[in-house]
């Protein structure tokens, strides 16, 4: 089995870091923050394995950013990523399902 190499790029890290400290700050829900953590660690571990076998998206705005979408397992949200010619896999964000996320895409 293929294995990629995951880098997660300083705006994944900070979307990421918003939406946990959300849930800590504003729901004050630390248990919740913690699971959503794991949620996107193995996320992550998937994507090291699974990252050339998913599907372009139907989003024109993604393909032309080569960008594809994994979920998270158990919870609303998504990382939108990108493989380099050296099997290398770029986070560039993380998402929750309620964004239009195709307006927020930096």
């Amino acid at each position: 089995m293929k294995t990629y190499r995951v880098i997660a790029t300083n705006d994944a890290q900070e979307d990421l870091r918003q939406y946990l400290s959300y849930l800590i700050q504003e729901k004050h829900n630390p248990q919740a923050a913690r699971l959503v953590l794991q949620d996107y660690r193995n996320t992550v571990k998937r994507l090291s394995h699974a990252a050339g076998s998913i599907a372009r998206p139907d989003s024109e705005k993604l393909q032309a950013r080569h960008l594809k979408r994994i979920n998270f397992g158990h919870h609303h949200y998504f990382l939108l990523f990108l493989v380099d010619q050296e099997d290398t896999v770029y986070v560039t964000n993380v998402f929750n399902d309620l964004e239009n996320f195709e307006e927020k895409l930096r």
